[in-house]
């Protein structure tokens, strides 16, 4: 008996290894699939930013990494006793406009320095939803609790999503030779704006994405929203919100991106990875006991046994791209 409908997915012809940087930028969901590379130590710069829904917002984050942009003080406002970006998650904002600034600049000259080595940037759409700030005319990542009053809404359209990316394709493709752009569409669904227009939203960016990869043959698109949608059609793979993916459903979804993606080496590889990081982390009831010992002993070895065969462990189990 058939209890789903399966997403079929071709296996891509380009395939992410160990060696290749990794840059992810927009929705939780990029954080997700972003914290999951980390986690099995690929090269990868996960939402230098923060979290960014919009299109408009992620086209401006790829702009602001290509240039030489130092944000100041200027680029900061003041709102319940923090200093925040309209450019940047909350993630950054902080006490002081020194702070939130030593955090934007800091992130921003770390990914800066690592872009000209990717291989590939994984863009994830949130919503074709965007809010510009009526006071300065910028669209916003992120409205920061300020009052809703101070900002426009506007659902982008599919034609003007494709415009506004086109020439940023071209730019990437012309800066970064061989790169190679995944877009998918969060399966979070924004059910504030109602069931209707967040289906709208969600159309509209499946549209502008299907036009964009006919459009420049290194552009794909994974189908993330189709698998929890369609594949993954029950509420127990969603968290307590009904809105957000399960980690059960999350894992599925990075199982199915690892085959699309990684050749059969690679997931060896990070088979191995995974099972020494899953050593790493285990926090024994008893470390003193004789069997915490052996334990911490056999993982000690297996580490050193991978570094030897995978050099690169060493240098990426002390590297963090987080803001901190």
């Amino acid at each position: 008996m058939i209890t789903t409908t399966p997403v079929r997915i071709p296996a891509s012809p380009t395939k992410i290894t160990y060696e290749d940087a990794i840059l992810t930028l927009g929705s939780c969901f990029a954080d997700h699939i972003g914290r999951r590379l980390r986690d099995n130590l690929f090269l990868v710069d996960a939402n230098p930013f923060g979290v960014l829904y919009n299109p408009l917002s992620v086209k401006q984050s790829l702009l602001t990494l290509l240039s030489d942009k130092q944000f100041t003080a200027q680029d900061l406002f003041a709102h319940q006793s923090l200093w925040h970006s309209f450019t940047h998650s909350s993630l950054f904002s902080d006490t002081t406009p020194d702070r939130c600034l030593g955090r934007i600049n800091g992130r921003l000259q770390a990914s800066r320095e690592r872009l000209p080595d990717t291989r590939f940037i994984l863009i994830t759409f949130g919503t074709a939803q965007v809010y510009r700030h009526n006071a300065s005319g910028q669209v916003v990542a992120n409205c920061h609790k300020l009052p809703a009053n101070d900002f426009t809404r506007h659902r982008l359209g599919a034609d003007e999503i494709a415009a506004e990316y086109r020439p940023l394709l071209d730019t990437l493709h012309d800066r970064l030779p061989g790169v190679h752009v995944i877009f998918t569409v969060s399966p979070i669904r924004h059910w504030k704006d109602g069931a209707h227009e967040n289906n709208l939203s969600k159309a509209t960016l499946l549209l502008a994405i299907d036009t964009l990869q006919r459009e420049f043959d290194y552009v794909e698109y994974f189908p993330a929203y189709e698998l929890l949608l369609d594949e993954l059609r029950d509420y127990r793979y969603y968290a307590e919100d009904m809105l957000h993916p399960s980690e059960v459903a999350v894992n599925y979804i990075w199982e199915r991106f690892a085959e699309c993606y990684f050749a059969p080496d690679t997931r060896q590889q990070m088979k191995e990875i995974s099972q020494l990081m899953a050593d790493r982390a285990h926090r024994p009831l008893h470390p003193e006991s004789d069997a915490s010992r052996q334990f911490a002993a056999r993982t000690r070895e297996r580490q050193v046994e991978l570094e030897r065969k995978y050099p690169f462990i060493r240098e990426r189990l002390g590297y963090t791209t987080d803001a901190k």
